[in-house]
């Protein structure tokens, strides 16, 4: 038996699989519609290998559903400009949050919680890996796919959302080594430590 933040945070299979089957693959897949995943469109497609790499998903979707959690519960559409302005400092176009709820804020707080603790996920990851930032609340989840073909981290702070991905663009298979943490793990812990920083 493990607790569900453990489950979580050691990236567990078969606690996500009877989860999976707990919630329904239709009902989690419409959350998963919510949160910005664009793709998993054909449901009757997917059984409980979803959990484990059995649906494609862009990595910009990814991020946008970690961002949900980020953000307490509330999804903004993904942008690429936030703001031009001219020469003479005249406002030419500018992004405007128009969130919505898609979560209720408490549980988008629970999963940033179990995803930042490096405690839960030490046994797996190592208490020294790179999801962990001591005295800084960074949250992270892991990913790799069949066959090593896709290695994923994705991860935010409250104040940004960044994810990785590792793989071959001919869907060929990885090494061994191309898991989640091992692959992807060293660029993303790079990246968010130095944004940390700043925000």
């Amino acid at each position: 038996p493990v607790t569900m933040r453990q489950a979580l945070a050691q990236s567990l299979n078969i606690p996500s699989v009877k989860i999976l089957q707990l919630a329904g693959v239709e009902n989690t897949i419409d959350l998963a519609h919510d949160l910005g995943i664009t793709t998993l469109n054909e449901t009757s497609t997917y059984g409980l290998a979803l959990v484990l790499g059995g649906g494609e998903v862009r990595l910009v979707d990814l991020v946008s559903a970690y961002s949900v959690f980020a953000n307490d519960g509330i999804r903004n559409e993904s942008t690429f400009i936030l703001k031009i302005v001219t020469g003479d400092g005249r406002v030419l176009e500018e992004y405007k949050e128009d969130g919505s709820r898609v979560l209720e804020a408490e549980i988008a707080r629970t999963i940033s919680d179990m995803l930042s603790d490096n405690s839960a996920r030490g046994p797996v990851f190592g208490y020294n890996s790179p999801l962990a930032f001591p005295g800084k609340q960074v949250a992270a989840k892991t990913g790799t796919t069949q066959e090593n073909r896709d290695a994923w981290v994705v991860g935010y702070t409250p104040a940004v959302a960044v994810g990785v991905w590792v793989g071959n663009n001919n869907n060929k298979p990885m090494t061994a080594a191309g898991a989640g943490i091992s692959a992807a793990g060293p660029m993303w812990h790079e990246f968010m430590n130095t944004i940390s920083n700043r925000y």
